[in-house]
């Protein structure tokens, strides 16, 4: 059974930390995800906490699930890594299973690629991005300007002028979303980038997960994807 503790969001002091209510009494709790997440943590949200028992820890909690328009979603960031990288070693991206080596992170100059794959001609880099953004079941990214996230297009860019198979990897961790476009409105320079990137060859992947408090879990079949922005 899931260790999570049933809580209810009441505000987010800064990107960082979550005040939250439990059985009636406030706590802070860590937001694994540097996103705004507006449209998800409102005041009176269902959401699930992680409680950790590490004494150096400034909260107790973190808060990995939210319940929003009847789905649960995963917010925490880092997980979407682990899911591709797992579900990769697992045969469930075709688009990924012709490599012999798999490993997580690859330092590229001054900055690390997530997930690093090759076999005997060929290397490919692969970038995660989590989407947690829905609206009218188009999953959006990103939720908050990301010069971050541009950055990693750039290098994508570099990657695969120089010869090696460049990939973003967007993972829908909001089971609502079921197609997936860049969001013009909230950061069109991160759009505009990614429809270059596509442009100059950098492959675009979107998959989504399913979640339950008990296992998230990349479902085996890509997501349709639309980078037109509209009129």
């Amino acid at each position: 059974m899931s260790e999570y503790i049933k809580a209810i969001f009441r505000k987010r002091p800064n990107r960082f930390i979550a005040e939250v209510e439990i059985d009636g009494k406030i706590a802070i709790a860590h937001v694994p995800n540097t996103g705004r997440c507006k449209e998800l943590l409102v005041d009176g949200a269902i959401v699930y906490l992680l409680p950790s028992n590490d004494p150096k820890r400034k909260t107790k909690y973190s808060l990995h699930f939210v319940e929003n328009n009847g789905a649960l979603v995963s917010i925490y960031s880092q997980l979407a890594n682990k899911i591709v990288y797992e579900a990769i070693l697992d045969g469930k991206i075709k688009e990924l299973n012709s490599y012999l080596q798999i490993k997580q992170e690859k330092t590229i100059g001054k900055s690390r690629i997530d997930i690093y794959l090759a076999n005997d001609d060929n290397e490919c880099y692969v970038e995660v991005k989590g989407v947690t953004l829905v609206k009218d079941g188009v999953a959006m990214f990103p939720d908050a300007p990301t010069e971050r996230g541009r950055k990693h297009l750039n290098e994508l860019i570099e990657l695969k002028k120089n010869g090696h198979r460049a990939i973003v990897f967007f993972l829908i961790q909001h089971p609502n979303g079921n197609s997936f476009k860049p969001n013009w409105e909230n950061d069109p320079e991160f759009a505009e980038t990614l429809a270059i990137a596509e442009n100059q060859g950098v492959e675009i992947l979107v998959y989504k997960c399913e979640n339950t408090l008990d296992n998230v879990e990349l479902l085996g079949k890509a997501i349709e994807y639309d980078l037109k922005r509209e009129s």
